[in-house]
């Protein structure tokens, strides 16, 4: 195990990480993830700088091309639209990140008089550095005079509501419970220090995993990851939203495929575009992430009262939100021929360099009726 290059970042995680620890010193991965990504002063999401773009960490979606943003931003006014028009609107988007999503999205909406002057637009970002930097971004959009967007607390600060909620490459960033198959049962995976730094550890399970059962799997050493912080912002999503759309947007897999696919596991620690070799060299200077498990998650919707919508490669749903006629109107809006291939080409990359993106479409069970079909 190397020695990271921070010890002061590491000392301070060490110490944060004390109170999650059990008698041996053992700290369940979530918890791990937890400070590692969000812990004050030493988490990887409260640094000043950027992790996002090309000159950043890693990029999503929205940096491949302006034109995801715009094909989510004309579903979401789709629902927006079909709402009861005596209402007043929220469009929440959870962990906008650098605000480019929320920044063309509320500009969408702000152009459309329908619903400019009765919604407001919402970030719910857990990092104080990234809620400054999004809400300066998303207030300098074009109709900023007819829209207002602000940063809140969580959903639950919202009390009951009518709109529509995004997530965007969040959940795989939530912190996710790592267990491994003994060959006769599963233990939780996590890490204790040993000489100043983190290595792997192992402890009995000692906190129910809801429903579905657990699987068994034919070989031993055999690694699944549920996120119980994801499920949980499913339900408390689910608590709020009278009526309208929660609009999941992610890479992940179904539970047996996850387990075919990827028996070690999905861990990836990201820095300058590249995976680290070690996870837990240097915590809270890479991004963390786990693969979502979309069998568990849509099963904590329908437990929620959630009633689900569509669930699709977000090619596809890209595709059914307008997509290829946005594509063509900024074909035929490119100043030149170098342009128009440079659109083409970002283009190209968002919908087959994103194949393992999904879309989840969830509606309050009682109002999903509200909810136009795109197909």
């Amino acid at each position: 195990m190397t020695p990271p290059n921070d010890r002061g970042r590491l000392g301070k995680l060490i110490e944060l990480l004390a109170s999650s620890a059990d008698r041996t010193g053992f700290v369940p991965y979530d918890r791990f993830m937890d400070a590692a990504l969000y812990g004050e002063g030493v988490g990887y999401y409260t640094r000043d700088d950027s992790p996002f773009g090309r000159a950043g960490d890693y990029y999503t979606a929205v940096h491949a091309s302006p034109l995801f943003a715009r094909s989510v931003a004309e579903r979401l006014r789709a629902v927006l639209r079909a709402l009861p028009r005596d209402v007043p609107l929220l469009a929440v988007e959870l962990g906008p990140g650098d605000g480019l999503l929320a920044e063309t999205v509320a500009s969408e909406l702000a152009a459309d008089d329908s619903l400019a002057s009765r919604t407001e637009y919402v970030l719910v970002e857990r990092s104080p550095a990234l809620a400054a930097r999004s809400l300066e971004r998303a207030e300098s959009h074009p109709g900023s005079n007819q829209l207002r967007v602000r940063v809140s607390g969580g959903v639950g600060a919202e009390g009951p509501f009518f709109g529509v909620v995004v997530a965007n490459e969040l959940l795989d960033a939530q912190p996710a419970r790592r267990l491994g198959w003994t060959g006769e049962e599963w233990e939780e995976l996590g890490v204790r220090t040993e000489n100043g730094v983190f290595v792997p550890a192992t402890a009995p399970l000692s906190r129910p995993v809801p429903a579905p059962k657990l699987p068994r799997p034919s070989a031993a050493g055999t690694v699944l990851e549920i996120s119980p912080m994801a499920e949980g912002l499913v339900r408390e999503i689910a608590d709020h939203l009278v009526a309208g759309l929660f609009l999941v947007l992610d890479f992940g897999m179904e539970e047996a495929e996850l387990l075919a696919a990827h028996p070690s596991g999905t861990l990836a620690a990201v820095r300058r575009h590249r995976n680290e070799d070690d996870p837990l060299r240097d915590p809270g200077e890479s991004d963390l992430s786990v693969f979502v498990n979309f069998t568990r998650v849509r099963a904590a919707a329908s437990r929620a009262g959630f009633a689900e919508v569509a669930f699709r490669r977000q090619a596809e749903a890209l595709g059914a939100w307008g997509f290829p006629r946005l594509l063509e109107e900024e074909v035929r809006s490119a100043p030149s021929p170098a342009e128009e291939v440079r659109v083409r080409l970002a283009a190209k990359n968002l919908l087959f360099g994103f194949e393992r993106f999904y879309a989840l479409e969830l509606a309050p069970a009682g109002n999903a009726e509200s909810v136009p079909a795109l197909t």
